[in-house]
């Protein structure tokens, strides 16, 4: 498997895509003047605690208040045998009170971002990652990358990492220490120690809430991080940021210097490596499977939901052979996706009914296979009675979507709007109630043009049929702003006055119209409009679909005649 990274860096953002045999399976994005928190370690103060949560808040000075739930606190426990292990079971029942008090100094680390309303998570379990290892300042233990996994090579990593940490701290050594000597771990340990110090000088040094430690900016981590012996190419598209590159190459992992590659080309670099459209289909709801089926990721609150269908794959064997086809690539992909979207928390996938438990568990397996390649830890739960897979993935930071989409302003996040004909059917009791309740000859309404459309029908017939049941004059104006549900009430009162605010054209104005429909009744002329308002264009029938300039030349209350220019 060829592993590459492409770094793009702009004026407001950098980019870092990561493929594997030139498949895009991970995406990280960062603004530029983005204050990025998760990795901080702050000193911050207690302002308030909630026993019945179990969890208290933490002024960090971020605006909003961090969250610190009871089992993120570190009792410094440590247990010398079996014997201990009653008491530190009872101690770490504790309410949170007793471990926290209002307007206490503690120092924590940011474990998860600010999403929504919601503060950053901290903890005071505090890690300082380097090159090879992670430094637990706060914990006696000693942890070995579970991607690493010959028996031999965890166990002589695990004796010297024992031999190395400073005593009564903990260590996790990272995947890339495999095969690494004592002497790379012991410069690796000696760093992050005097990181640690440091920390903690500056900590007594200062008032809460204030920041300690930063942790590196995106391209820094991604060195750090993913930059591994099994990475074939580095590239990157900004100068400056790749000297500072090959600077930190030459001190992390100097025999990698040589795949730190500038790219030069004309084209953008996504663009040039096809990664563009790789981020656009990310972002789809429906994802095709090279065998014709597809999957379907839906999101909620709650859990992420992924239905497999066969779609346009039926097989050459038998339907049993089909249904595990379209099953196993739907694995694969899925564990992809769950990477490339960064999609944390639960997940439950719908694959195709198997009878076969032969043909479950290859799917199952072929599902782990491929999470074990994944960074962010996930677990596989397994099928529930109705034959669903749950998955829970560890949520650290803002999926692909909350990153590069906005909640929709029109469903706001539904995924669907009222039709045009529902929101009609709204207007019509509107004008009851405005007829009901207040007197005037006409009334005014501003409604989303596709809505306008429907409200005064075909030729103005609805319209006409509103007017003679109410004995009013009913004025409709569409308009692009509104959204298509809303309903505005503009005015109440003469029709002279409301028709000439109602009207969006004039008679000699000149127009550059589409033309949308043939007229119903006099096929030659074509129908454009404009914020909902019928233009008659003569002789438009034979422009369907196309732009057009038009003079208008008679105006009515629902409609208006024009000429081409």
């Amino acid at each position: 498997m060829t592993k590459e990274i492409m770094v793009d860096v702009n004026r407001d953002q950098i980019r870092v895509a990561v493929l594997e045999d030139r498949e895009l399976v991970e995406i990280y994005v960062e603004k530029i003047n983005n204050e990025r928190v998760v990795g901080n370690i702050y000193k911050g103060k207690v302002a308030n605690i909630l026993p019945g949560m179990q969890a208290a808040f933490i002024d960090i000075g971020l605006g909003k208040n961090a969250f610190l739930y009871a089992g993120d606190i570190n009792l410094n426990l440590e247990s010398s045998g079996p014997e201990d292990e009653e008491l530190i079971e009872g101690l770490k029942k504790i309410s949170i009170k007793d471990m926290l008090k209002v307007g206490q100094d503690v120092l924590v680390q940011v474990v998860k971002e600010p999403i929504g309303t919601k503060g950053a998570r901290v903890s005071t379990n505090i890690t300082i990652p380097g090159r090879y290892l992670v430094l637990m300042p706060t914990v006696d233990y000693v942890g070995i990358s579970r991607r690493i996994e010959r028996e031999e090579e965890r166990n002589r990593l695990k004796t010297l990492a024992e031999n190395i940490r400073p005593v009564h701290m903990g260590v996790i050594v990272r995947t890339v220490a495999e095969g690494v000597g004592k002497d790379e771990l012991e410069a690796d340990i000696e760093f992050l120690k005097r990181q640690w110090d440091d920390i903690i000088q500056r900590q007594k040094k200062c008032t809460s809430p204030k920041l300690i430690y930063k942790d590196m900016n995106l391209i820094a981590r991604i060195v750090r991080d993913l930059f591994t012996p099994e990475v074939s190419k580095f590239y990157i598209n900004s100068s400056y940021e790749y000297e500072k590159v090959q600077e930190l190459v030459s001190v992390l992992s100097p025999a990698l210097k040589d795949r730190v590659t500038f790219y030069r080309g004309q084209e953008e670099i996504f663009e040039y490596f096809n990664i563009e459209p790789e981020i656009d289909r990310a972002l789809q709801r429906k994802v095709w499977l090279q065998c014709g089926g597809y999957i379907v990721i839906d999101r909620t609150e709650a859990l992420t939901a992924i239905d497999v269908n066969t779609g346009k794959f039926v097989g050459s064997v038998d339907l049993e052979d089909t249904v595990l086809k379209t099953n196993l690539e739907a694995a694969r992909e899925i564990a992809r996706q769950l990477r490339l979207r960064d999609i944390g928390g639960i997940i439950v996938i719908d694959f195709i009914d198997m009878t076969s438990q032969e043909h479950q568990k290859m799917v199952l397996s072929a599902l782990a296979e491929e999470l074990k390649k994944d960074r962010t830890r996930a677990h596989i739960l397994g099928l529930t009675q109705l034959g669903l897979v749950e998955i829970t993935r560890k949520k650290v930071r803002q999926s692909l979507d909350e990153v590069l989409e906005k909640t929709c302003p029109y469903c706001e996040g539904r995924g669907r709007i009222l039709s045009e004909e529902t929101v009609a059917k709204k207007v019509e009791r509107e004008l009851d109630r405005i007829f009901r309740e207040r007197k005037g000859e006409a009334v005014l309404l501003e409604v989303h043009p596709s809505v306008a459309s429907v409200v005064i029908g075909s030729g103005g017939n609805r319209l006409s049929q509103m007017e003679s049941r109410y004995e009013k004059f009913i004025f409709i104006k569409g308009n692009d702003s509104l959204h298509p549900e809303e309903i505005r009430i503009k005015a109440v009162g003469s029709k002279t006055k409301l028709e000439n605010l109602a009207m969006p054209v004039r008679e000699g104005q000149i127009l550059d119209v589409v033309i949308d429909e043939v007229h119903v009744s006099n096929p030659n002329d074509g129908i454009a409009r404009v914020d909902g308002y019928v233009i008659d264009v003569e002789e438009g029938a034979d422009l369907l679909g196309e732009k057009v300039r038009v003079e208008v030349y008679k105006t009515f209350r629902t409609y208006a005649r024009a000429r081409l220019i």
